[in-house]
């Protein structure tokens, strides 16, 4: 798989009828190992290991209802309190991050509520304070380390 811009991580691979297969340790299971699904695995690890969020607060693909469709969000983090803290979009590696990328996580978040948005594509990494007041979002460096 493409190196991304994040640290290496040793992940369990394995074949299974001529697919490479990617052991996720928060679902506990093996996962058919696509561009995205990498990112997601080296930046959920990003987010436990480099900034401290801890695995009991990470869901990953939680599923929610937008406009009577079902959308699943990629990595959702919760605050001690249980409300959603942190939305991350992931995408693949060659799938350039636009507007359209923005406005996906936007939608989400109408519903959601969380504090923060990443997008990602594990190339470029797009931090993202709310700012509820003024219906908008702030542009960050980096996301904060969990407290």
């Amino acid at each position: 798989m493409q190196k991304l811009n994040l640290p290496t991580y040793n992940f369990k691979l394995k074949s299974s009828e001529n697919k490479t297969l990617i052991f996720d340790n928060l679902r506990k299971k093996y996962f058919i190992l696509t561009p995205e699904e990498w990112v997601r695995q080296n930046f959920v690890c990003f987010l436990i290991d480099k900034k401290n969020y801890p695995t009991s607060l990470i869901a990953l693909e939680k599923q929610l209802i937008i406009n009577n469709r079902k959308k699943r969000t990629d990595i959702l983090i919760f605050d001690k309190n249980g409300k959603h803290h942190i939305i991350v979009e992931c995408k693949a590696p060659n799938i350039k991050i636009t507007q359209n990328t923005f406005d996906q996580i936007a939608r989400y978040n109408l519903k959601l509520k969380a504090n923060y948005l990443i997008v990602t594509n594990g190339l470029e990494h797009f931090y993202c304070k709310m700012d509820f007041e003024n219906k908008t979002y702030i542009f960050l460096k980096e996301i904060p380390v969990y407290n």
